[in-house]
């Protein structure tokens, strides 16, 4: 992991001695490059990039935030800085980059989770944070609830329907936003029992080992709901092993629109799917683009906007979507959805719907 480390902090040293006068966007990806998601994030910011003429660089800290720290430090108070930094509040690391970021000459952009309300109310206004741009977390984890109630066939006034949830890191916002919308649904099914829920960190395999325990001890559950499709995968893969079908003997659900959670949609595996929220990077660098040509991004809807990009994706949307995989720039011109020069009514189009065209 050292090696990995020093690796990517002479890359960035690399890539900044060298740019070209485009403007330089440095983007801390807290994940791993063998995470669906993060990847997929990457590639859309990517094609976002090479259409607006942006000179991106993007280093991953495989989930561990000190890495995420060390790689804003040396961005920030190193020799070759990037004119923007572009970075997630995982596991709570804004505040340590605002204070590297003190009279470092570069700008800096949130995106997935911002500061939160306590963390702004320290940090206060700063004139180098341009702006944030997050998902509706807390309604993408009502909507997939929401949904594996609705498909659940009915049961007795007097009966219980069980649940089991997979959450993943307790000090994530997008977890805890997520877990907010499952509860927030359960208050309007009393019927609804959740058994237990786990924190499985993201990862398939803790929540497939986890899920081996949960389904002995609960051999009624009939709804699963997960925070991500890695821990659906291992919970369905758990549930499998009891001698039961996923999508028939329990409804699973996940979020992230990855090829093999778009595929178990499909294939009815997968009930309730909400994603779109890959996106958000490549939406981010259309507005840092903007700034960066002078337009002000509180005429066009705000500089911290939350967006939503969950949605349900059914089987039509899951065709569609894994169709995408192979279209150039994912169908999308990012330079026509620029603001600049547009009447102040104009708002961002950043929906899925832009790709599904």
């Amino acid at each position: 992991m050292l090696k990995i480390f020093h690796l990517s902090l002479l890359l960035l040293g690399a890539l900044f001695a060298t740019a070209a006068r485009a403007e330089s966007v440095l983007f801390l990806n807290p994940g791993s490059t063998q995470e669906a998601f993060w990847l997929s994030y990457s590639q859309f910011m990517q094609a976002a990039a090479r259409d607006l003429g942006i000179e991106l660089q993007i280093l991953y800290a495989q989930r561990q935030p000190e890495l995420t720290i060390a790689q804003a430090r040396l961005a920030l108070q190193g020799p070759n800085r990037p004119d923007y930094l572009m970075f997630v509040n995982e596991q709570y690391v804004a505040p340590q980059i605002l204070r590297l970021a003190e009279n470092s000459g570069v700008k800096l952009f949130m995106v997935n989770a911002a500061l939160t309300p306590n963390q702004q109310a320290l940090v206060g206004e700063r004139p180098d944070r341009i702006g944030s741009l997050v998902p509706n977390d807390e309604e993408g984890g009502y909507l997939m609830m929401k949904e594996l109630i609705r498909l659940h066939p009915p049961v007795a006034a007097n009966e219980e329907i069980e649940l089991l949830a997979f959450s993943g890191l307790k000090i994530t916002p997008s977890a805890q936003l997520r877990e907010h919308g499952m509860q927030r649904a359960l208050a309007e099914h009393p019927q609804v029992r959740l058994r237990q829920m786990v924190y499985s960190g993201w990862m398939q395999q803790r929540a497939y080992e986890q899920a081996r325990q949960l389904f002995s001890r609960y051999p009624k559950v009939s709804l699963v709901w997960s925070a991500n499709d890695e821990m659906a995968f291992g919970a369905m893969r758990a549930f499998a092993e009891t001698g039961k079908t996923p999508g028939k003997d329990a409804l699973f659900s996940a979020v992230n629109t990855s090829p093999a959670a778009l595929q178990a949609v499909i294939d009815g595996r997968l009930s309730a799917l909400v994603g779109g929220h890959f996106t958000l990077g490549g939406w981010a660098l259309v507005e840092l683009h903007d700034y960066q040509q002078g337009v002000d991004l509180n005429q066009y809807g705000g500089r911290d906007r939350q967006i939503p990009l969950l949605q349900l994706i059914d089987k039509h949307h899951a065709r569609q979507m894994l169709a995408m995989g192979n279209t150039p720039n994912y169908g999308v011109s990012f330079r026509k959805l620029s603001a600049k020069g547009r009447p102040s009514s104009y708002r961002y189009p950043f929906t899925l719907q832009t790709l599904m065209h």
